[in-house]
């Protein structure tokens, strides 16, 4: 009996143990220094204290190229963005009086899979995937943060991304594609198969306590007769 009741409780730990190592994983941290930069299909968000009308997001047209209100076009792709805030703010000082402004590069990104709103979304480089996700909605019920997947025109740039990195640290552009996988089978219907599992061993224990205290019930009756 006692033999019995240890291999049931083995069973009971190892089968406990399933969900608990199917949900780690490593996330890599991104680290370094980071440069921005505008690229075609870019946004470039301008505001500009106490002028309204000449701030808002600006897009970067296939020549590299954005037009903005007074300044009419900018060739701004490939510029650091310290340097084109120099520039604008020289350029903006000739028509404004001691101009404030805060220039924002913006990758326009698609993000599906399960996802609760999937779309295409205007993300700052620094944002991290997670950030990008928690923006679509966050991960439905099925989706996998640990199956992500990035598409550049139809094909597979990185098969799995963590949800730590930034944008511009796993080199996302406009027009790349964030995929949350959906998890798998067996991690979906675990809780369900461990239940089973649980109730099956439990029965089979039960039986066999039943089946041991039957025959020791018949043989205590022999040895008196």
């Amino acid at each position: 009996m006692l033999r019995l009741a240890r291999v049931f409780a083995l069973l009971l730990l190892a089968a406990g143990a399933v969900p608990a190592s199917a949900q780690t994983g490593a996330v890599a941290q991104a680290g370094g220094q980071v440069t921005y930069s505008l690229a075609p299909g870019d946004l470039l968000r301008i505001d500009i204290w106490r002028e309204r009308d000449l701030s808002g997001e600006f897009i970067v047209d296939v020549d590299g190229v954005v037009t903005l209100p007074l300044l009419g076009r900018q060739n701004v792709t490939g510029v650091p963005m310290d340097q084109l805030h120099a520039r604008l703010m020289e350029q903006y000082a000739v028509h404004l009086r001691n101009p404030s402004i805060t220039i924002t590069p913006r990758r326009r990104v698609n993000i599906f899979g399960e996802v609760r709103t999937p779309g295409l979304y205007p993300l700052d480089p620094t944002v991290s995937l997670a950030g990008a996700i928690a923006l679509a909605g966050g991960a439905t019920e099925l989706g996998d943060l640990q199956r992500i997947r990035i598409l550049r025109g139809g094909q597979e740039l990185r098969e799995r991304v963590g949800v730590a990195e930034t944008l511009a640290a796993a080199d996302i552009r406009s027009g790349d594609q964030i995929i949350v996988e959906r998890r798998g089978w067996f991690e979906r219907n675990s809780p369900m198969l461990l239940g089973t599992a649980i109730n099956v061993l439990a029965t089979i224990v039960t039986t066999l306590i039943i089946l041991s205290a039957n025959g020791d019930d018949g043989g205590g009756s022999g040895t008196d007769n």
